[in-house]
């Protein structure tokens, strides 16, 4: 099986009069080597589930069912879906026309455990994760790629400059680590950030207990004002006294607290 090289996406798009989309965010990856490394950084093989959202012309795809795994490529864009069939689909893949952010998740996937593997348009990224996180338990690992800045934030912890609530909100569900920088020059066309690998797999259970829509509430309150010491940030949501029922300082300020300690201030606090 061969993947796409930088010719082969650049005839494909001419002979069907195709032009990546900037609207949609397409930027579609032309290197064998690039899209090879990621289907071996995303550790799947025969037996595996594997979802693939923004297939574009299908060059990760091909790289993925090389790999043995069962496929299910994923395209929004109906000009792209003629083209992504024909080159998958003998590959064996399955192409399913949708947008990921309103899929039935639980039709396409069943009861199965799936892998994500993907190249995220940079608009989408961080709602798409946070959703599929918060709603999709079927998929238990992801590795995506997706704008750096927006994989540190992904992947960041306490002490780290892009640690924020959307940082939390991962590590309630999962464990994230920064798995590889993609240089620009693997994409046509070039964007104009760089590009990075995060993955991301799923926690047995959450790292804390209770209420997680009251949870995330308080998190984005305290980030919502994140120069602030937590007493005043947190003043319309947070009780005085669940500081010190927590053990959080309430001079301490948002990136200084970690899921756990997230945890126990929004069960000190008593949600109106």
């Amino acid at each position: 099986m061969v993947t796409l090289t930088r010719r082969d996406v650049v005839d494909l798009l001419d002979r069907h009069g195709l032009r990546p989309s900037r609207a949609l965010g397409q930027n579609f990856v032309v290197d064998p080597n690039t899209v090879r490394r990621i289907a071996a950084l995303a550790e799947v093989g025969p037996g595996d589930r594997v979802v693939e959202i923004g297939a574009g012309l299908g060059s990760l795809t091909l790289a993925l069912a090389e790999t043995g795994a069962s496929v299910t490529a994923v395209e929004l864009d109906r000009r792209l879906l003629p083209v992504l069939r024909s080159v998958v689909e003998p590959a064996g893949v399955t192409v399913v026309e949708g947008d990921a952010l309103r899929l039935d998740w639980l039709s396409l996937l069943g009861d199965e455990q799936w892998v994500l593997v993907a190249n995220l348009p940079y608009n989408v990224a961080t709602p798409l994760v946070l959703d599929l996180l918060d709603g999709v338990p079927q998929i238990g690992r992801m590795l995506v790629m997706v704008q750096r800045e927006v994989a540190e934030r992904l992947a960041a912890g306490v002490g780290d400059p892009a640690y924020g609530a959307a940082s939390v909100k991962v590590a309630y569900w999962a464990t994230a680590r920064l798995a590889a920088r993609v240089p620009a020059t693997v994409f046509v066309p070039r964007p104009n950030v760089e590009s990075a690998l995060v993955d991301i797999r799923r926690r047995p259970a959450p790292a804390v207990e209770g209420d997680r829509t009251w949870l995330f509430e308080v998190v984005r309150a305290g980030f919502g004002q994140r120069r602030k010491m937590l007493r005043r940030a947190l003043a319309s949501v947070v009780e005085a006294d669940a500081f010190a029922c927590a053990g959080v300082r309430p001079e301490a300020r948002a990136e200084e607290l970690d899921v756990e300690a997230w945890g126990r201030l929004a069960a000190c606090s008593r949600r109106s």
